[in-house]
């Protein structure tokens, strides 16, 4: 068991610290936010991750897990200290660094024994060596001595939980031997592959995996348009190309592009990392690119479909960027609500838990639904952004008969071509054959 510090207590330094103190380690979470800190001890947990609220109730219970804003004193009581606070992409698309600076700072300004700092955060290649510097240099006893290590980070929102405890690797870029060895021990509880590298390759490490990732999407996404246009089906071609073991059927999903706090922000990191070295890194550009027109492929389908947004209610089901979670960050929602209310159209709109932190965001006059059948109950098309079950497991026929018109666009490919034709619905998704509509143009006509 070893004592463990985690600064900051938003999406990873939360779920981070739990799963820590889960397979048996002592674990205070510390931020500077006392409000934060004030919820958390009361038990309220500010984000939304399934079967997070539960995990900290026991761990917290079990003396294993606490809470406190006295970040000084529970750098000064840790073994390991991990920097977890929010690195924002910057108006050039750079990580912003300043939370991680500081708490370097107040780490080297604590440093009352060895110690090792590992940075959890997303942070460009050579963050490591500045915080080496920074504690360094803040140091009040230059005899005191302390490793800095990379361990990225890689849960995705909504599994976060499973992802930590069943985690498929560690990575761990180390300044020195003891300190890779420290680290290593940290995560044996959770039965992982551990690969211990240089803090560099570390740090790049975690922006490779995530822009090949957004690279998978954004592929399938162009191969998606492309389907609509030769007549082919892309949930069959990225069934067909999936089972080549080269390349695998995760992240093949076709639909409106990735959202989120890390693709968006880590695309634009690593472009702006390149551009720093005089590097011109065409495919991330033309990902982000993709990316961005994607979204907007959905409005071109409802222009389609109805002729026009002017005067016509909008249904927009599912607003979080993906389902699970109540995190708007780059949701495709916020690009597409606005647009289709520059267009003329009304648009109510639901999802399960995001709506309070979509209100924040979007435009005032949206109005919000009590749950699916309430939000399509009169519109003039359905618009679906978020596959949450309860969205994919509505009743489709009784949102066809609430419907003006048995019109659904569909972002996510969440239904069965043949099952959307018997019930008479006009359909459109993303790479498929659109269903229904010269039914529907021919009613519209009379």
């Amino acid at each position: 068991m070893k004592k463990v510090a985690v600064v900051g207590t938003g999406y990873v330094g939360l779920v981070s610290g739990t799963c820590f103190a889960q397979v048996g380690h002592r674990v205070v979470c510390c931020d500077i936010d006392r409000r934060k800190i004030d919820l958390l001890k009361s038990g309220v947990i500010p984000i939304y991750e399934p079967g997070l609220e539960e995990l900290v109730s026991s761990n917290a219970e079990a003396g294993r897990l606490s809470f406190t804003d006295d970040v000084a004193a529970a750098i000064r009581e840790s073994e390991v200290v991990f920097i977890a606070v929010g690195t924002p992409m910057s108006e050039t698309g750079e990580a912003d660094l300043t939370y991680v600076k500081a708490v370097a700072k107040t780490i080297g300004e604590n440093l009352n024994g060895y110690k090792v700092v590992v940075t959890k955060s997303t942070v460009p290649v050579g963050t490591g060596r500045i915080v080496a510097r920074t504690v360094a240099d803040s140091r009040p006893d230059a005899g005191v001595s302390f490793d800095v290590v990379s361990n990225p980070e890689f849960l995705r929102e909504g599994s976060a939980i499973a992802d930590c405890i069943g985690m498929e690797r560690a990575v761990i870029g180390a300044s020195s031997d003891k300190a890779a060895q420290i680290v290593a021990e940290l995560h044996e509880p959770f039965d992982t592959t551990i690969f211990i590298t240089d803090l560099e390759s570390a740090e790049m490490i975690k922006y490779a995996a995530n822009a090949f990732l957004a690279t998978k999407i954004s592929f399938i996404n162009e191969i998606a348009n492309l389907c609509e246009r030769v007549g082919a089906n892309v949930s069959e071609v990225s069934a067909g190309v999936g089972l080549d073991s080269r390349i695998g059927s995760k992240f093949l999903q076709a639909g409106i592009g990735y959202g989120g706090s890390c693709f968006p922000k880590d695309t634009e990191a690593l472009k702006a990392i390149a551009a720093g070295k005089g590097y011109e890194f065409k495919i991330i550009d033309s990902v982000i690119e993709i990316n961005h027109r994607q979204r907007m492929v959905m409005l071109d389908k409802l222009l389609e479909a109805l002729g026009g947004l002017k005067g016509k209610q909008i249904a927009v089901l599912g607003l979080a960027f993906k389902p699970n979670t109540d995190d708007m960050r780059y949701a495709p929602s916020l690009d597409l609500i606005p647009a289709m209310i520059g267009f003329g159209a009304s648009v109510k709109a639901y999802d399960p838990v995001a709506i309070p932190e979509a209100s924040k965001l979007l435009p005032d006059d949206t109005e919000y639904g009590a749950g699916v059948y309430d939000t399509v109950r009169g519109a003039d098309a359905c618009l679906i952004l978020t596959e949450w079950s309860e969205i994919k497991e509505m009743d489709l026929a009784r949102v066809r008969d609430l419907l003006r018109n048995p019109v659904i666009v569909d972002g996510r490919n969440c239904f069965d071509l043949n099952v959307m034709e018997a019930l008479g619905v006009t359909y459109y998704s993303v790479g498929r054959p659109v269903v229904g509509a010269d039914k529907h143009a021919e009613q519209a006509v009379v």
